[in-house]
């Protein structure tokens, strides 16, 4: 790992430094500078502190050499001449033209430094002036639109299970998580502590992957689970039998699943044609969100799967089973509140075809 310059500290500077992070009192931007200067005598780099502190170079450099001059005082605001002059209505106007009509010269998006440099106003006005508009340059989302020719059929049938389940059936919102891996770090993780975030090493061994089939039980949010090493028609007909004895044999099953090519090959079909109490319905193309349990996936990933270690597909497998149990002891049931209406008038507002 790259080293960088190191800040000398005491530790009565240390102590002083770690009870600022500590003091609920202590303002935000001087618990930023006191991380910057406890991580910077750690000898990391200005880029590694910034990435850590959520914070740019420029700011991270700017309070290593305000410390090593004024020590611990220096971390402090210094008092201000007067009252910062007000923006105009005008000038205000010109930031958001820049904001959302141009790019800077040097950047792919805009940054409260930057247009506080090409509009000469302070980094703190830009800011007032994108908080009261909602503008969040720095920040991206993804989309993308369905071009499923059924869409307002598809999304009807599934919503309507949603909020008016069939009397004498179970829904469930069935899918696949393929390729997780099972990922084991080069070296111990280092434990958060005070003035410092949890760390582990940017490598990692690979050993091995499996694909987890979850069945997510709209009405009491209960999940069923399959590991497996592979992900094809047969792993899914094998989840497919585990439901059917797991499930209450007098009750029709409607599954709600994604197009994904496993879910529609002659022998799934010719499984479901044996076993008619199973009733297949498809969310419309590029609309997973459609399906309740990519919510549960999300949880997945976020609470067990991103911070593991784990040395085996063994190891990984039994954490999967583990967060299942967890879930399962208070689930939670689903509810969906978006009528099928309002999605699909959502839905060709953005397709242009309501102009």
């Amino acid at each position: 790992m790259a080293r960088g310059r190191v800040v000398e500290i005491t530790e009565d500077e240390r102590e002083a430094l770690e009870a600022l992070l500590r003091a609920s009192t202590t303002p935000r931007v001087v618990a930023e500078r006191a991380r910057i200067v406890l991580l910077a005598s750690q000898g990391l780099t200005a880029g590694r502190i910034a990435e850590l502190v959520d914070c740019t170079e420029r700011n991270v450099q700017n309070w290593r050499i305000r410390f090593e001059n004024e020590r611990l005082e220096g971390l402090q605001d210094r008092p201000r001449s007067g009252r910062p002059r007000a923006l105009t209505e005008e000038e205000a106007r010109e930031i958001l033209r820049m904001t959302v009509e141009e790019i800077p010269r040097e950047a792919t998006h805009w940054s409260v430094r930057l247009m506080s440099d090409y509009s000469g106003v302070s980094r703190r006005q830009v800011s007032q002036v994108w908080n009261a508009a909602g503008l969040k340059p720095h920040r991206l989302k993804t989309f993308k639109i369905s071009n499923d020719p059924q869409f307002a059929e598809k999304v009807q049938d599934v919503v309507g299970l949603y909020m008016n389940p069939p009397a004498g059936a179970m829904v469930l919102s069935v899918d696949e998580k393929t390729q997780i891996q099972a990922l084991d770090r080069t070296q111990p993780m280092l434990p958060l502590r005070p003035g410092q975030v949890e760390r582990r090493t940017h490598d990692y061994k690979r050993n091995g992957t499996r694909s987890l089939y979850a069945a997510f039980d709209v009405a009491t949010g209960t999940v069923m689970g399959r590991v497996t090493a592979r992900h094809r028609a047969k792993e899914f007909i094998d989840f497919l039998r585990q439901i059917d004895r797991a499930t209450p044999p007098d009750l029709d099953l409607h599954l709600i699943v994604d197009n994904s090519s496993t879910h529609k090959t002659a022998d799934v079909k010719a499984w479901l044609h044996e076993h008619p109490r199973f009733h297949m319905h498809f969310t419309p193309t590029s609309a997973s969100w459609l399906n309740a349990v990519e919510s549960w996936f999300s949880s997945l990933e976020r609470r067990a799967l991103h911070r593991g270690v784990f040395t085996s597909v063994s190891e990984l497998r039994d954490e999967i089973h583990r967060f299942i149990r967890v879930h399962n002891e208070e689930p939670k049931p689903f509810t969906w509140t978006k009528d099928a209406a309002s999605i699909i008038s959502t839905h060709r507002r953005l397709r242009g075809e309501d102009q």
